[in-house]
């Protein structure tokens, strides 16, 4: 098994597979491909990368790209070029698939308007909350690329949480801020440019508590909250409540 590693100045690797027609990732940590799988498996432990299928006779090159710099928005620059239109149009067009998965979000760009695979990924990963493909460890370093506003209203939203119910973990999964519960993710926060989202980790909370959700936008899985929100602190904790209930079975 061979290692690409971030302390190797590389800007494009070959893969093994030839069916991997374009693979993206962040160079912040090692990357692994197995060669006796003819590179077919692909570990980078829960580090985030994108790979792509396709059918050997569509393939005609086998690369792995993988971007420099971790930070996405280095992207726009070269998305407003390429695709004519300023990034203001295109956060309007990821709005538009905004609670969809990942792939969908995906697709729609690159069905749609024609985008590479790492400019989408760059795109939708930004709008999803993960400015950086850098891997954050504490809520102070995910909290750090925004203003003073945005970092009171999601701290003051898991102070409300984890004050009435202090055995809550406060982890980062999937570069995301999460309170877990007995081996369970109870509710998580992303920091947006324009608003903040909650997400309870359950359709039935949403649903149970969409009485007292009409002064907000409620997607498929989140709540969409203002950058300076004060925080509902009954709403919020009986939200959790629920969850924990639900965990609980």
């Amino acid at each position: 098994m061979r290692a690409l590693h971030r302390s190797r100045p590389f800007p494009t690797a070959v893969s093994a597979d030839p069916n991997v027609r374009e693979a993206y990732r962040s160079p912040s940590e090692a990357l692994t491909f197995d060669h006796a799988n003819e590179g077919a498996r692909w570990d980078a432990g829960d580090s985030e990368f994108v790979v792509r299928l396709l059918p050997q006779a569509e393939v005609q090159r086998t690369v792995l790209l993988m971007a420099t710099n971790p930070d996405r928005s280095s992207y726009f620059p070269a998305i407003e070029k390429k695709y004519g239109q300023p990034m203001s149009y295109w956060f309007d067009q990821m709005d538009e698939v905004a609670g969809r998965k990942y792939p969908e979000q995906i697709a729609f760009l690159r069905e749609n308007h024609g985008f590479s695979q790492a400019h989408a990924n760059a795109l939708v990963m930004y709008s999803r909350g993960s400015t950086s493909a850098h891997r954050v460890t504490t809520l102070d370093e995910y909290l750090e690329p925004f203003d003073d506003t945005k970092r009171a209203t999601v701290r003051a939203i898991f102070k409300a949480i984890t004050s009435k119910y202090p055995k809550m973990e406060l982890v980062i999964a999937w570069n995301q801020p999460m309170l877990k519960f007995d081996g369970y993710y109870i509710l998580g926060v992303t920091v947006l440019t324009n608003h903040i989202l909650i997400a309870p980790w359950s359709k039935d909370v949403l649903a149970e508590f969409a009485p007292r959700l009409t002064d907000y936008k409620v997607n498929k899985k989140t709540i969409q909250i203002p950058i300076d929100w004060k925080p509902d602190n009954k709403l919020l904790r009986d939200m959790v409540a629920a969850r924990v209930a639900e965990t609980l079975g």
